[in-house]
């Protein structure tokens, strides 16, 4: 049984991210004056350089050096994703992605994707659930180019009817070739949230219905982007190999005169407890195999308890070691590999809403889902009836240590900013970056078990299954 790749939304217009990502190891940072001063890390970690601070109308704006590699990432967030775009109209936060690459006041329609790749760098962006997002890697002597093309679109979009039909193409033939007209379309990431969640933002098709996408008026996005893609809704780092004061004054200059919007309250996203244990089924024409994924509301972010399923994440799935891994995969033979994790379409840190921790495997038809889930219980019973033992715990926090550097180190710089922006968006704080290992470290074998307890619990758990649908018989109706 081959593993199969979870399809998740393109990052625009698809382009390739193929730079080398930095070694992480670094025994010497030089470190900046800071406005939010990046707070020291004991132990063998190390300091991210931090500074923070707003322009006057309320752009976030994150600092990091690193002059390991003569290149810098600048990433641009702003705090609009596929939970609060507008109803009736599902996969509007993405097809606006899009409308970002379609000409802006001084530069033409494909011209940013030029002017970046002409000066020797990589760029991208996607939509994610709490926020969408647009990065560029440049030679360090670049910077300003990409802080400029960066501040002509927020300030103003060339959005045409013209381009709006384009990309409403463009983001409906991705919706057919990715979800609808492939085997396991959507599968887990976009289908466990609509069974598992209650709540209208987090629970509707993020990806987007095809009439919803057609329908949109020019009108809409042109207001989409007054309201959402301003300065007091984003956030700006830069990483990299640069001059603090050169850069500061550079962002002074693109971006400060550049107006604020009347942003609306943001609105209600929570979750109601989930008290019993919910069951879907979905037939799939194309699918070969069946699947089955299983997943549980994750605590509050920032909580004990959320550093705890952080550790138990790692315990439970997380590797050949894992406990899921060992008992479904080594053991008993039920499938070949068992993933997933917090957040598939990021990583624990780069959210904001609920979430759901879930796992997922493809099995054999002969293979009853009863089975596999009775086989979860066992395993997850055994976190909760006792608190785990030291060796066991030391293991979680080695993994949790190195998963987190692994993101740092991602593609020259953009795993570091990626983290920067979520923490200043969501947090007002970039300076987390530095305090996550420590937090991690507080959590005690009792806080793990009372965790398990609480949140891995039947009634807080949805499990989905696919099931391939058989070919219509051809003669029928004949």
């Amino acid at each position: 049984m081959r593993n199969r790749v979870r399809r998740l939304p393109c990052a625009a217009l698809g382009l390739a991210l193929s730079l080398s990502a930095l070694t992480t190891a670094q025994a010497q940072r030089r470190t900046t004056t800071t406005t939010t001063a990046a707070r020291a890390v004991t132990g063998n970690s190390f300091n991210v350089p931090v500074t923070y601070y707003k322009l006057p109308n309320n752009l976030k704006v994150v600092l990091s050096q690193d002059t390991s590699s003569p290149t810098v990432a600048i990433a641009v967030y702003y705090q609009i994703g596929f939970r609060i775009e507008p109803r009736e109209r599902t996969g509007f936060a993405h097809l606006f992605e899009h409308m970002m690459f379609q000409g802006s006041q001084n530069l033409g329609k494909m011209e940013f994707i030029r002017l970046v790749q002409q000066n020797g760098g990589i760029l991208n962006g996607s939509t994610r659930f709490d926020f969408t997002n647009y990065f560029e890697i440049m030679p360090a002597h670049k910077l300003e180019t990409a802080l400029w093309a960066e501040a002509d679109r927020m300030r103003g979009l060339n959005i045409t009817e013209e381009n709006l039909k384009n990309q409403q193409g463009v983001v409906g033939n991705e919706v057919k070739v990715n979800v609808l007209n492939a085997p396991y379309g959507g599968f887990p990431w976009l289908d466990m949230p609509q069974y598992a969640n209650t709540n209208w933002y987090n629970a509707h098709n993020f990806y987007g219905d095809l009439e919803d996408i057609e329908a949109a008026k020019l009108e809409e996005v042109q207001q989409f982007f007054k309201t959402y893609y301003a300065p007091n809704n984003a956030a700006l780092v830069v990483v990299g190999d640069f001059d603090e004061p050169e850069a500061r004054s550079m962002i002074e200059k693109y971006f400060a005169g550049i107006p604020s919007s009347k942003l609306p309250a943001m609105p209600d996203l929570t979750e109601p407890r989930q008290e019993t244990e919910r069951n879907a089924v979905k037939q799939d024409a194309l699918a070969k195999q069946p699947a089955l994924s299983f997943g549980y509301h994750m605590p509050p972010r920032n909580t004990p308890e959320y550093y705890a399923m952080g550790l138990l994440d790692q315990l439970l799935l997380q590797g050949e070691d894992s406990l899921l891994n060992q008992e479904l995969v080594q053991r008993r033979g039920y499938t070949d590999s068992v993933i997933g994790g917090t957040n598939l379409l990021g990583n624990m840190y780069n959210y904001q809403g609920p979430m759901i921790w879930l796992a997922y495997l493809f099995h054999d038809a002969k293979t009853k889902p009863e089975e596999i889930m009775a086989a979860v219980d066992t395993v997850i019973r055994g976190v909760q009836d006792k608190p785990v033992d030291k060796r066991t715990l030391d293991r979680a926090l080695t993994k949790v240590r190195s998963n987190f550097y692994d993101i740092l180190g991602q593609l020259n710089g953009f795993g570091r900013a990626d983290l920067l922006a979520s923490f200043a968006l969501f947090d007002d704080n970039p300076a987390r970056i530095n305090t996550l290992e420590a937090e991690f470290r507080k959590v005690t074998p009792q806080v793990i078990q009372r965790t398990a307890r609480q949140y891995l619990r039947p009634g807080n758990r949805t499990v989905l299954k696919i099931v391939p649908k058989p070919a219509a018989d051809p003669k029928a109706g004949s």
